[in-house]
């Protein structure tokens, strides 16, 4: 519904006959009314001169892609995590979930300005400004990694359906056929109220908290950083595990494909980023609850013996009781159904993306064949793996979380470099600031995988070398940092110098005295903010590629290669722990 000044409402209803001229969006789908599960906005409505009433209830309106990307992170791969960091440490690793509130904001908000400016998802984005090459690497990736996860979102069902005593025979394929009845159905709004109606069933997560009597005080310790037992391969592989389920690549693609498929435009994207911050509060109170029950819940002997989620709730329900085991298992299975669908879409997003096929939930199954048929194929490869041995199956769920973690950084780094394209973005670019804490979430994260590769090779190395590895490669960023920041000046500076003998020979310091007018700076911000809510991605065809340099290609070589290291690396040590 479109609200209008003066408290009066009707419905407007928008037809899109084909894709925005003159604009990167491809499919026609993907324009028109805003229809979410608890509220409608017209095409060409504006939030300006709305109460606040209306403007909340537009608000309703746009929530979901920001809630159930966060929701979907804590999916059967999160619960295992999760829980296994509370059974075996305790609360001593909560500060890696404070560290990762920041993570998720930036990433998440990066993809939302990436989505609603461009009308593209991100692998579209990808092949368009950076050819084949990296497109099949990024987009490679993330299908090996998505279809590894769906299986561990079936593991997840199966377990949390043993608890009650349905048989694997029975709970996998009724769990994919009402995964993929939901998405087919040919209507966004339905879909929506389905997932909205998953996560409503988080809230189970807080009478599970509570029935284990956790110690406030010792939840609160664990906020400071700290390396229960040393710094290990098996604790960096659990920190890697956290930080992939927590902050997945699959995520990149599926919230910015998915703001597109709801047909979010500029001017909403203030109100987007606040369903961001609603989903990264439900994700964390989750996240913590599950922590907690395990670390609280389970007897005694079963610390440091973790197997997997079903044991977690069959052990609290020996120590806490039968409800406590019956709230884990219920949450542990929606978990599983949220994040096969989300984690499902975001791969056949980015299939419609590669392909140039319809990929719109908005679309019947008769008019976007492609898209729901990879749907399908990808639930039922899934589906299949998920009947491996259960000794396979309990580590291949913490290898995909730690698979995603590794692979996290070069995500990030095409995720920057898109958000620094004036081609793409306009007035939407990073600014300073947003680049600064973005290139320190990157080399943050590529130090903790070449910590855990450094651990697996050389499993005795001691936790002060680990330290002190740590504190060198902080060194080397703040040093390549400030070498990019001088470089990138030099570069701006010939640029300016170049734009000065285009205009007549003017000294670089007075070109800015050309934009110069008697106009307030208020009445510059409007015009500024009436701009970037209505700028559009141009046709992508109509673009330059950007081009690379030669330290940037070698740098970006440099990262294929030692992830190829790093996700062999991973593999080692799953296979490991397999052999004992």
């Amino acid at each position: 519904m479109a609200f209008f000044p003066g408290g009066s409402a009707r419905r407007t209803t928008t037809v899109s006959t084909g894709p925005a001229a003159g604009t990167a969006v491809a499919d026609s789908a993907h324009v028109g009314d805003i229809v979410g599960a608890l509220g409608r906005i017209g095409q060409h409505d504006t939030a300006e001169g709305r109460t606040r009433g209306q403007r909340f209830k537009m608000l309703l309106a746009i929530l979901g892609p920001g809630l159930i990307v966060m929701v979907g992170d804590n999916d059967a791969g999160g619960v295992a995590t999760y829980a296994q960091a509370g059974q075996n440490y305790g609360m001593a690793l909560v500060w890696t979930l404070a560290l990762l509130i920041p993570v998720l904001y930036v990433n998440q908000e990066m993809v939302v300005r990436l989505g609603a400016v461009a009308g593209v998802g991100h692998a579209r984005l990808i092949f368009s400004r950076f050819g084949k090459f990296w497109g099949a690497f990024s987009v490679g990736d993330l299908f090996i990694v998505n279809a590894l996860t769906i299986v561990t979102e079936f593991i997840g069902v199966t377990l949390a359906l043993k608890y009650f005593g349905i048989p694997r025979a029975v709970s996998v394929p009724l769990a994919a056929v009402l995964l993929f009845a939901v998405v087919a159905g040919g209507s966004f709004r339905r879909w929506e109220r389905f997932l909205f109606a998953l996560i409503a069933i988080n809230i189970v997560m807080f009478p599970l908290a509570f029935m284990v009597h956790p110690s406030v005080s010792t939840t609160a310790a664990g906020i400071v950083p700290s390396f229960p037992g040393g710094l290990n391969s098996t604790l960096l592989l659990l920190i890697v595990a956290i930080v992939g389920t927590t902050v997945a690549p699959w995520q990149l693609f599926f919230q910015q494909s998915n703001i597109v498929d709801k047909r979010i435009t500029p001017r909403w994207i203030r109100y987007e980023r606040i369903d961001l911050w609603v989903g990264i509060v439900v994700v964390m109170s989750g996240a913590i609850a599950i922590m907690a029950a395990a670390a609280f819940g389970l007897a005694p002997e079963a610390v440091g013996a973790f197997t997997d989620a079903g044991a977690v709730a069959q052990g609290l329900h020996d120590h806490v009781g039968q409800a406590a085991g019956a709230l884990f298992a219920i949450l542990l299975l929606d978990a599983s159904l949220v994040g096969a669908n989300a984690v499902g879409l975001a791969t056949t997003y980015a299939l419609g993306d590669t392909l140039g096929k319809r990929h719109s939930l908005h679309w019947k199954i008769s008019q976007a064949p492609l898209f729901y048929a990879g749907y399908a194929l990808l639930l039922g490869i899934a589906a299949a793996v998920s009947f491996s041995p259960d000794h396979v199956l309990g580590l291949l769920t913490q290898g995909v979380q730690a698979l995603a973690g590794v692979l996290l950084p070069s995500a990030t780094v095409f995720l920057v470099l898109l958000c620094n394209d004036k081609a793409i973005l306009g007035p939407w670019v990073n600014t300073t600031r947003q680049n600064i804490v973005a290139a320190v979430i990157v080399w943050s994260l590529v130090l903790l995988s070449l910590a855990l590769t450094a651990a697996t090779f050389f499993p005795d190395i001691s936790t002060v070398t680990l330290e002190i590895g740590f504190g060198v490669g902080a060194l080397v960023g703040v040093l390549g940092g400030i070498a990019i920041a001088l470089g990138k000046r030099r570069t701006d500076r010939a640029a300016a110098e170049r734009t000065a003998a285009e205009l007549g020979g003017l000294d670089p310091d007075q070109i800015e005295e050309l934009d110069d007018t008697p106009l307030s700076r208020a009445e510059r911000k409007q015009i500024r903010d009436n701009d970037r809510d209505t700028w559009r991605t141009p046709a992508l065809d109509t673009l330059p590629r950007p081009a690379f340099s030669p330290l940037r290609t070698a740098g970006m070589i440099a990262l294929r290669g030692y992830l190829l290291i790093a996700v062999a690396l991973v593999g080692v040590k799953i296979v490991q722990q397999i052999t004992g």
